[in-house]
């Protein structure tokens, strides 16, 4: 099975003010295989749950992808197999450097994104959370 990605795109295109580079897609469609939902990932732990204890965006973003990418391979799968995420920041000056560290996790990927500003996640010192969806083929 091969996700089928539509209108490929890369965010330096589409926000050429920014400096990003996100490979997107504005669809993608799978066909069998399994789907995995995860729970919207946070910078902690996922074996204890505890925070990572930075303040930093690209660090709490690194962890984030990286609980994503183990996620993906426990389950049996491959980043390749990522179709969607959802990325919640708490603060708007945050965009460009979780966007651009996320990237780095998604290169030649081009799952579908939205992104959201948030007034607060469960904890105060969490500024990024992502929820991602992969379809991991039979």
């Amino acid at each position: 099975m091969t996700h089928t990605r539509i209108r490929r795109f890369n965010t330096r295109d589409t926000y050429p003010e920014q400096n990003l580079d996100n490979d997107l897609c504005q669809a993608v469609a799978t066909r069998g295989g399994t789907t995995l939902w995860m729970r919207g990932q946070c910078p902690q732990n996922l074996d204890d749950a505890k925070s990572i204890g930075s303040h930093d965006p690209v660090e709490q973003t690194h962890k984030v992808m990286q609980n994503i990418r183990q996620l993906i391979e426990e389950a049996g799968g491959r980043m390749e197999h990522l179709v969607k995420v959802v990325v919640y920041i708490t603060d708007v000056r945050n965009r460009e450097a979780v966007y651009r560290t996320m990237g780095e996790y998604i290169k030649g990927v081009h799952p579908v994104s939205t992104g959201l500003v948030v007034q607060a996640l469960a904890r105060p010192e969490w500024l990024v959370e992502i929820d991602a969806t992969a379809v991991i083929p039979d």
